[in-house]
Order: structure tokens, then sequence, then C-alpha cells
């Protein structure tokens, strides 16, 4: 309900950004070993998600 509502300023999003101080716009997936580490995922609405999700599968799976 409107009345549930309240003005507020804009808000602060994190980004992640590389070694040389760049920022990351797009997924950054790193393996290291057995470990697959999510570091930059910016917005994974409903088809960003399915290629997220098929990068870390395609990772875990070449770890076999």
């Amino acid at each position: 309900q409107a009345n549930h509502l309240e003005p507020g300023g804009a808000g602060v999003r994190a980004q992640a950004c590389d070694y040389q101080g760049n920022l990351l716009d797009d997924f950054n997936i790193r393996k290291n070993g057995n470990i697959i580490n999510v570091c930059n995922a910016p917005s994974p609405a409903a088809t960003a998600s399915l290629a997220i999700g098929k990068a870390i599968a395609d990772k875990a799976l070449s770890l076999y």
C-alpha cells in the first residue's frame, strides 16, 4: 500500500574492480583448484542467470 512507502535517497551499488582498478562490467567467474568463485555478477536477471549457470557448470565439469 502507498502508506507503507517512504521516499529515500539513491542507492549505491558495489562494483568489482580488477587489479588495475578498472570496473568489471561483466561476469567474473574464476576457478582455483577445485573452487569456483563468482566474483562479479551484476544484475543476474532471468536470462543472465542461465549464462552464469552454464559458465559455472562448464568450469565444474572441467574439474573431472
